[in-house]
């Protein structure tokens, strides 16, 4: 018996080329409406990459705290955008959106002198920390880093931002 061979533009199972491109085409358009809707974009991307950062290196600097006995600052300056974190590690902040730094008043946290809009959060030996929020929003949304002062946990969470 001999095998029929298909037609040109006919894949062996009977769909056409055009009934493949089609599907391929819903597909991609579907998509990409999913990654404009739930992650905001190439900005949001980048946005949620920094938080994860400065989560990251809160985290190291609680640690470093524990391990060693002696305290540990996370200085965050939203002018500039840029983080100082323990062991002299450094970085920058997303260069888009907003960003904002709440913590400890200056008279609560007299410890660290901070100048121009600064921040610190203070990491204690016993993993206490004096607590804070770094806040990043762009196009109506964005991501909060929070660190508990009791615990000194360090947890990233997102938002919507407020209108």
């Amino acid at each position: 018996m001999r095998m029929r061979r298909p037609l040109p533009g006919q894949f062996p199972s009977g769909f056409s080329l055009l009934e493949m491109l089609l599907v391929m085409a819903l597909i991609a358009a579907a998509s990409l409406l999913a990654v404009a809707a739930f992650g905001g974009g190439m900005q949001g991307m980048k946005l949620r990459a920094g938080a994860k950062d400065v989560a990251a290196q809160m985290r190291f600097a609680r640690a470093v705290a524990i391990s060693s006995g002696q305290s540990q600052d996370v200085i965050i300056d939203p002018r500039a955008r840029r983080w100082q974190g323990a062991k002299g590690r450094s970085g920058n902040l997303p260069e888009v959106g907003e960003i904002v730094f709440t913590g400890a008043r200056a008279e609560q946290f007299a410890a660290v002198e901070l100048e121009g809009g600064k921040g610190a959060i203070r990491f204690f030996p016993d993993g206490a920390a004096t607590g804070g929020r770094v806040r990043m929003l762009v196009n109506g949304g964005g991501w909060d880093v929070d660190v508990g002062w009791l615990t000194g946990e360090v947890r990233m969470s997102r938002v919507q931002a407020s209108r």
